[in-house]
């Protein structure tokens, strides 16, 4: 039975594997070009925003030379998110040989969709080193005119990036539907496997088709948890298994920071996000606004000794709509290293919201205001992760 095979389940942890945490911005983008340029066999890239724009095209180039190299090539894009790639670039993009499919929901147009979204961002290159996190390619998440917005990711290399090649190929074959190409994939035979301990683990969450690994990693997260959770989460908005967790483990005397969004792209969430503050004061629950760009990083830990980072946003769209992918670390050193940046960004970038402040400058119509914004996210939640059908497999 070879490595791969060996570990191809998303369910348990890996033991060989060097980890980075990768801020997003230049770093990553310069990162990713790495891994694409470094590739010899096979490279699976998958996201949800792909905009063909100055970081797009960077990485495009980047993925045209490697498969004049003869390296394989799969790409897989959220029909919806990134509709506005032209078709003169996917023809250029198949002319050399890179395969490409859309990942549709069941209805779309221009303006909204209806069904699963792939949201989750990944690369791998020859099943051994992996690129796993909130970031996708576009302008706005790298460091051009302005500074990127605050994202972060997974570098590994080793046993996990298995999982991963595993996950992709597996959303590959079922973006059509279920029929699947007949397109050989190519593995290495002995992959250079790190002697590096370091326990990793992918983990999936997709309702429709019964995975709900992350939210179980939350929920495992918040029970397990003695001393402290930091949770950094865009669009926080926390269904009732979560609150639960997290009032359950208030009481228990765990100290809870959320680190959210203070400036957001989408207003409505925001406000409504804003809404559950009260909850989160009520449940002794520390609340700060990162305020220097907009936060879209989801990256979590608890007691110096765990970490998971990946897509996965705390609310009913990640849990339910969407198609998500994040890596789980239960390593000591590393889970301190990424407690220290959590800490660092609360003293110097984020500012802590108290209940006196918060009561002391919202009036009425404001509360009224994110009352209904709480509402109307809520239905639209409903009516996005609504299904005719549930399916597993």
């Amino acid at each position: 039975m070879s490595s791969f095979s060996k570990h191809s389940s998303a369910t348990n942890y890996t033991m060989h594997n060097k980890t980075v945490l990768v801020r997003g911005g230049k770093k990553y983008f310069d990162l990713l070009e790495h891994i694409i340029d470094q590739a010899h066999t096979i490279i699976h890239l998958q996201t949800y925003i792909f905009n063909e724009d100055e970081t797009g095209n960077r990485i495009i180039n980047a993925l045209l030379k490697a498969a004049g190299r003869g390296v394989q090539i799969f790409i897989v894009l959220d029909g919806y998110a990134s509709r506005n790639i032209s078709k003169a670039c996917i023809k250029n993009l198949k002319s050399a040989g890179i395969h490409f499919r859309w990942f549709n929901p069941i209805f779309r147009s221009r303006y909204f969709y209806f069904g699963r979204r792939l949201h989750h961002k990944v690369a791998v290159a020859d099943a051994l080193t992996g690129l796993v996190g909130g970031v996708n390619i576009a302008n706005r998440y790298n460091d051009l005119s302005e500074p990127a917005w605050l994202d972060w990711a997974l570098f590994v290399q080793g046993e996990a990036s298995l999982q991963l090649n595993n996950i992709c190929a597996d959303i590959w074959n079922k973006s059509m539907w279920g029929k699947r190409s007949g397109t050989r994939f190519i593995l290495p035979e002995n992959p250079l496997i790190p002697t590096d301990i370091c326990m990793v683990r992918a983990r999936v969450n997709d309702w429709v088709r019964g995975k709900k690994q992350i939210s179980k990693t939350y929920t495992d997260m918040l029970k397990q948890a003695q001393h402290s959770v930091t949770i950094m989460s865009s669009y926080f908005l926390p269904g009732v298994l979560i609150k639960k967790h997290l009032s359950a483990a208030a009481r228990r005397g765990v100290k809870i920071k959320i680190i959210a969004a203070g400036v957001s792209d989408v207003l409505l969430a925001k406000q409504a996000e804003r809404y559950v503050y009260s909850w989160l004061f009520k449940n002794n629950i520390e609340i700060y606004e990162y305020k220097k760009t907009v936060l879209h990083g989801k990256l979590s830990t608890y007691d110096k000794k765990f970490v998971t980072v990946g897509s996965y946003n705390i609310n009913n769209v990640s849990a339910y709509a969407s198609i998500e992918l994040n890596l789980d670390v239960l390593d000591a050193p590393f889970a301190k290293k990424t407690e220290t940046v959590l800490q660092k960004i609360i003293r110097e970038d984020c500012i802590q919201i108290t209940e006196a402040e918060y009561n002391g400058k919202a009036t009425f119509f404001m509360h009224v205001w994110q009352r209904l914004c709480y509402d109307i996210y809520r239905i639209i939640l409903f009516l996005f992760t609504f299904y005719f059908k549930r399916r597993h497999g």
